[in-house]
C-alpha cells in the first residue's frame, strides 16, 4: 500500500465514497486531495458511469474519469449481493465519512442509508446528493446537470442577448455542488470533535444551482423580471469582457472610474471619452453603454494586441489573452505552478498520462497528487485485507461469487 502522507490536513480520515458520475465523486476527490483515505466502491463490470465517457485512458479509464477520480483506490462490489452490502457496512464501521447519491431510497433499500449504518457508527458523517429536495414532492426525480442548469434560470442568464439559453461549459450545478458538499463534509468533522456525533447532510443540485445565480439572481428579485444577457461582458461594470484587438481577443477589466480615465487617456488615447459627463461614473457607464461601447471596440479593433496588453498593465488595469483550453493547460503559470502534472506512477497501459493537481496550497506546498485516478477494482485486494483482514481464500471464495 502506498502510504498516506501524515502531514496532510485530513490524513487519518477515511472516506467511503458509493458515489457516481460527478457531483459526490468530485465532493470525495477535494477530500482526497486534502488528505483523505478514499474508498471508490464500483460495479465489478461497467464500474462508474464515466469510464465510458470521452477520450480513452487505458482500458478502464478516461479523462473524464480521471477528472474526478485523483487521490482514491478503487474497489469492486456488486451492491446487489448480500456479501457486498455487508462489506460496505463493515467498512463503514471504520469510517468517518459516506458520500452517495444513489436513486432516492436506493441506499436504504441495499441497507446502506444513513440510519441503518450511523447505528453502528454514530460517528459517521453521511452525505446524500440529489437532485432535488430529498423532503419534497420531487425527491424521487433524478438529477441531470443540463437539466438543473435550465430549471434554476442558469442557462437563461448565460450567452448573449440575441442568442437562445445557453448552458455553460462545463457541468456547473454538478461542480458547484460537490465542492458544497465538501465544505458540510468538512464543517460536521470539525463539529464532531465538540460533539463526538456524525450528521446527515443532504444536498441537492437544484439548490446549489439556485445559489450559483448570484447577484443576477437577486437583481431579478429586485427589478421584477429577468436581468438582460451581456454574453462576454458584465452586466454591471463598464468596460469590463472580451474585446476584439487587431490579433485576437482579450479580457480587459476596468474596474473603477480612476481606471477608466487611465483607460481612455492612456490606453485608447481617447481623452475626449474620458471627460464625456456620460462616462463619469460606472453607474452612468452602464446607463450609456450602448453609446460608448462601440467607439472602445472601434478603438482596441485597431492596435494588436501585445500594444494593449503593455498600456494595460502600465496603467494598472488587469487585462489577458483569451487562450485556448490546451494552451492555457500548458502555459508557464499552469505547468511551472504544478497544477498540470503527470500521473505519480506509470499507467500499466498507458505510460505517463497527464493529471490536474488540486489548487490548494498549504504552508507554500501544493497538496499532491498521491494516487493516481484508479483502474476499475485495482484496490480490491488491498483494502479488503487491510481494513477488513480478508485471506487470500476468502478474496477468492468472493470473486468466484461475482461479489467482488
Amino acid at each position: 500500500m502506498q502510504s498516506d502522507n501524515p502531514s496532510l490536513p485530513l490524513s487519518g480520515v477515511r472516506v467511503l465514497d458509493l458515489s457516481r458520475v460527478l457531483a459526490g465523486p468530485w465532493s470525495a476527490m477535494v477530500l482526497g486531495d486534502l488528505g483523505a483515505e478514499v474508498i471508490k466502491i464500483e460495479h465489478p463490470d461497467r464500474g462508474d458511469d464515466t469510464r465510458d465517457w470521452g477520450v480513452r485512458v487505458g482500458k478502464t479509464e478516461t479523462a473524464y474519469f480521471n477528472s474526478v477520480n485523483r487521490n482514491k483506490r478503487s474497489i469492486t462490489l456488486d451492491l446487489q449481493t448480500p456479501e457486498a452490502q455487508q462489506i460496505v457496512r463493515d467498512l463503514a464501521k471504520t469510517s468517518d465519512i459516506v458520500v452517495q447519491n444513489f436513486k432516492f431510497g436506493g441506499a436504504e433499500k441495499l441497507g446502506l442509508g444513513y440510519a441503518q449504518l450511523s447505528a453502528e457508527n454514530p460517528r459517521l458523517i453521511y452525505c446524500s446528493i440529489s437532485g432535488y429536495d430529498r423532503t419534497g414532492p420531487e425527491a424521487k426525480r433524478p438529477g441531470y446537470d443540463l437539466v438543473v442548469q435550465g430549471e434554476t434560470g442558469l442557462m437563461a442568464m448565460n450567452g448573449e442577448a440575441d442568442q437562445p439559453p445557453l448552458k455553460f461549459g462545463v457541468a456547473a450545478v454538478d461542480l458547484f455542488t460537490g465542492m458544497y458538499s465538501a465544505q458540510a463534509m468538512l464543517a460536521a468533522l470539525y463539529e464532531r470533535e465538540r460533539t463526538g456525533r456524525g450528521r446527515h447532510i443532504e444536498m441537492a443540485l437544484f439548490d446549489c444551482g439556485l445559489m450559483i445565480t448570484a447577484y443576477y439572481g437577486l437583481e431579478a428579485l429586485l427589478i421584477g423580471e429577468d436581468p438582460p444577457r451581456f454574453g462576454n461582458a458584465h452586466p454591471s461594470i463598464v468596460p469590463y469582457g472580451v474585446f476584439d484587438a487587431a490579433d485576437g481577443p482579450i479580457v480587459i477589466t476596468v474596474g473603477n472610474n480612476a481606471q477608466f480615465e487611465r483607460f481612455c487617456r492612456e490606453v485608447i488615447e481617447r481623452h475626449d471619452l474620458a471627460d464625456d459627463a456620460r462616462y463619469k461614473t460606472n453607474i452612468l457607464r452602464g446607463q450609456n453603454r450602448e453609446t460608448l461601447v462601440p467607439e472602445l471596440t472601434r478603438e482596441l479593433a485597431s492596435r494588436p494586441r501585445k500594444l494593449l496588453l503593455e498600456r494595460l498593465a502600465g496603467a494598472g488595469i488587469p487585462c489577458g489573452e483569451v487562450a485556448g483550453l490546451r494552451e492555457a493547460l500548458l502555459s508557464p503559470r499552469a505547468t511551472q505552478g504544478g497544477l498540470v502534472t503527470q500521473q505519480p506512477h506509470p499507467h500499466t497501459e498507458s505510460g505517463t498520462t497527464p493529471v490536474l493537481a488540486p489548487p490548494w496550497r498549504f504552508d507554500g506546498e501544493r497538496m499532491p497528487v498521491r494516487r493516481a485516478p484508479p483502474q476499475l477494482g485495482e484496490g480490491t485486494r488491498e483494502v479488503l485485507q487491510e481494513a477488513l483482514g480478508y485471506s487470500a481464500q476468502k478474496l477468492a471464495e468472493l470473486k468466484d461469487k461475482g461479489v467482488i
